[in-house]
């Protein structure tokens, strides 16, 4: 069996700026992505490849990423807001949102609508997120060990939560659907 890691035999492939042009086009076809994803995409396109043409391949990158752009095919405002909801909805807090939109190249002008829907769904994030984990309310018995009870603590944060929303939802003992409600109702910890 060869090494996956091992240099191919084969020669590298040739890249021009029409190419550049089609794997663009391929993958914001293909995937929801952000400018700085699709740039250091076609980057790393131009690094694998032999380049063929006289100009400039990161400026050939630059301008099919604004070319993209231009033609609506990009927009970051939009992907911040619908990244940002599917982390909150997947139960993941504000700091997460905020960490991987800054991966994911996003200025922060363009998640800025974002992450203000994100901290207003903070709470419900946070009880999502317990739901799931089968932490405070949801659990099965009282957590006694305070050991047991940080290790929760540190995943909420892990997630983004802040620590006293973690840890007031911590505080709810397990079937107090009054608490819960109240807490969930208050929601401003955030």
């Amino acid at each position: 069996m060869a090494n996956r890691h091992a240099p191919s035999d084969r020669s590298r492939k040739s890249l021009g700026a029409a190419r550049l042009d089609e794997l663009a086009l391929a993958y914001v076809a293909r995937f929801a992505t952000s400018k700085a994803k699709l740039a250091r995409y076609l980057t790393r396109k131009i690094r694998e490849s032999e380049w063929v043409g006289e100009s400039d391949p990161f400026a050939v990158a630059e301008a099919v990423t604004l070319r993209m752009e231009g033609l609506g095919y990009l927009n970051d405002r939009q992907y911040a807001a619908m990244r940002g909801a599917a982390m909150t909805r997947r139960g993941l807090g504000v700091g997460r949102v905020k960490a991987q939109l800054w991966v994911d190249g996003i200025a922060p002008e363009d998640s800025g609508e974002a992450v203000e829907t994100a901290q207003g769904a903070a709470t419900g994030a946070a009880i999502g997120f317990a739901r799931r984990r089968r932490f405070g309310p949801f659990a099965v018995r009282v957590i006694d060990d305070p050991a047991q009870r940080e290790r929760q603590v540190a995943a909420f944060a892990r997630a983004g939560h802040s620590l006293a929303l973690a840890r007031r939802i911590l505080a709810i003992a397990p079937g107090d659907d009054e608490a819960l409600a109240a807490l969930d109702d208050d929601g401003m910890f955030d």
